[in-house]
């Protein structure tokens, strides 16, 4: 059974999100404060995917966010601003956050995102490959492992989130295509994803950190003006 950790102060709003969660087919783990939940965490209570609301006691959900993707890589993680909040999303795109869900949600849109989320990061939903498809992907100076989910440049492995590997699959099997920010939209959070297009560049900028030896002049993640982005390896 998938397992969710919703980390939630309110706890009317943390009950009523967690049964309806439950009826869905998810085991909860619940949480009320950022620090209980990284006490959860670090007890053994491993998780899927983790909703995080941003407004906490004491430490907040975007801090939450960023001290969970140091720790673990793999976790889908969805975070809850309020409405109109736009810099709160962004902030947390850019240091780990998967997706982002605007409160008031309804929980059926809730249950998608997350069902969509886990489907895309699962190192278990990754389908098995025919025996002559390489199972590493070369591009430059860049390898990309399939078979361990790694990006390596120059030999050394640079840790991605599972999203931000799938963007750079995505960009390996299309060199020097340009791709429409929708087409890495589609093909990365689904067709029936409910967020928006910017989601595409938060994490662009965030793998450009990670990739190029100057993110502010990139050789690899090319800007298509008023389009997309191309890959250069």
């Amino acid at each position: 059974m998938k397992r969710v950790l919703v980390v939630e102060d309110e706890a009317s709003i943390r009950e009523m999100v967690a049964l309806n969660l439950k009826m869905a087919g998810w085991e909860v783990v619940e949480a009320s404060s950022a620090e209980r939940a990284l006490e959860l965490m670090h007890h053994g209570e491993t998780c899927d995917a983790a909703l995080l609301d941003i407004m906490l006691p004491g430490m907040d959900g975007l801090s939450l966010c960023e001290t969970i993707r140091r720790e673990n890589n793999e976790i889908g993680i969805i975070i809850v601003s309020a409405k109109g909040q736009e810099s709160d999303k962004i902030r947390g795109l850019s240091i780990g956050a998967d997706d982002y869900i605007t409160k008031p949600f309804s929980v059926s849109e809730l249950v998608a995102r997350l069902e969509a989320l886990t489907r895309r990061i699962k190192r278990g939903s990754v389908p098995a490959k025919p025996a002559e498809e390489p199972e590493q992907l070369i591009s430059g100076p860049f390898v990309l492992d399939e078979k361990s989910r790694m990006l390596y440049k120059n030999g050394t492995a640079i840790d991605l989130t599972q999203v931000e590997f799938q963007i750079m699959e995505l960009f390996f099997r299309n060199p020097g295509t340009a791709l429409v920010r929708e087409k890495i939209l589609e093909g990365v959070w689904g067709k029936n994803y409910f967020g928006d297009v910017k989601i595409v560049d938060v994490n662009i900028r965030r793998l450009r950190m990670k990739i190029e030896d100057e993110p502010s002049s990139p050789q690899h993640i090319l800007t298509v003006w008023g389009y997309g982005y191309r890959w250069n390896g």
